[in-house]
């Protein structure tokens, strides 16, 4: 998938002083990161357009987006190895912060976003929805190629996921809740569905079928950018009649709630005293949502409309993610200085 690709030219050695071992994921998709990067927006660009302008086409296939989700966390299984988990156990400090920013930031952006711009019930409890959401799916790339700390990425992100059957129902309750009547209890069944057991099946799968699923990693990305497209299409589809009206005020919103979820990602690793690679791994662990699950548990709980959000931050984010890795990756990184020496200074 596309979290978990590289770029053979900037790729970090092993080696390098204090680097993580590399995900073996990672390297096997080394290839074609920087390409699905760029291409990604514009088949998710190419899909809502689809979705669109041929609703009957797509919104039949309304029932099947719960599965096409679980293709994708199946996916994200396959690219997790022991090695992501350990991470945890090295920098538990490090994993802990970025955890509690994605979940306090991005619910509480949502939820303020959504109060201060007065959206409607369906578009609040969407916009709510996608910040209650796990790390996004390309947000470890991005990490990557904006010269960040991987190894943290993908550890906020499969913790940020494994977590979410329990987390993402009580914040949408209590956040959502004066908007819509939210049935958490169903959220959990749904994301244990949709998320927890594929994440567990592609793991299993990595184990047992070793040979077969290392030839299977190159491919990853492009079926987890393909299943993403169809299910922006579908969402499009649902909400099409509404699009016009209400897709000014959604863009903006989503504009701004992916912004401050960037924003205070990095300010959040730096309050934390964390080193500049792990700050921009932060900002796209905290700016960065699972969309597909956002829209996914949208369409099931709520009406076609509330999907909405989800569909346009899953383009904008991939942009804007783009753009501001590309813009990291220009700048020098900031040394650490020593502990004594902040001291003395």
């Amino acid at each position: 998938m596309l979290e978990a690709t590289k770029d053979p030219v900037s790729a970090p050695s092993a080696t390098e002083a204090g680097a993580a071992p590399l995900n073996p994921a990672l390297a096997a998709e080394a290839k074609i990161a920087r390409v699905a990067v760029t291409v990604f927006p514009l088949l998710v660009l190419a899909a809502g357009i689809a979705g669109f302008l041929l609703p009957g086409a797509f919104k039949p296939l309304g029932p099947a987006v719960p599965y096409l989700l679980g293709i994708i966390m199946f996916c994200m299984g396959l690219t997790l190895t022991p090695p992501d988990f350990t991470a945890v156990a090295r920098r538990p400090w490090a994993v802990v912060l970025g955890i509690v920013a994605h979940y306090v930031i991005m619910p509480g952006a949502g939820w303020a976003i959504a109060t201060l711009l007065h959206l409607e019930p369906a578009l609040a409890v969407g916009l709510i929805l996608v910040g209650c959401a796990p790390s996004g799916t390309a947000s470890n790339v991005m990490a990557f190629l904006a010269k960040g700390d991987v190894a943290l990425s993908v550890a906020v992100a499969s913790v940020s996921t494994l977590i979410a059957p329990v987390v993402t129902p009580v914040l949408v309750l209590f956040l959502a809740g004066s908007f819509l009547t939210i049935d958490a209890g169903g959220m959990v069944l749904d994301i244990v569905k949709t998320v927890l057991l594929p994440v567990i099946a592609g793991l299993l799968a990595r184990l047992f079928l070793k040979k077969l699923v290392a030839k299977a990693l190159p491919a990853l990305p492009w079926a987890s950018a393909v299943v993403i497209s169809l299910i922006v299409a579908v969402v499009v589809a649902g909400s099409a009649s509404k699009i016009l009206a209400a897709g000014g005020i959604v863009f903006l919103a989503v504009v701004l709630h992916n912004g401050f979820g960037l924003g205070l990602g990095y300010l959040a690793g730096k309050l934390g005293r964390l080193d500049d690679k792990a700050r921009r791994a932060l900002a796209f662990e905290v700016g960065m949502q699972n969309s597909g699950l956002a829209a996914t548990l949208a369409t099931a709980h709520f009406t076609p409309l509330a999907a909405l959000p989800s569909a346009v931050f899953s383009l904008w984010h991939n942009i804007s993610g783009a753009i501001v890795a590309a813009w990291l990756a220009r700048k020098p990184l900031q040394e650490q200085k020593p502990l004594q020496e902040k001291q003395e200074a």
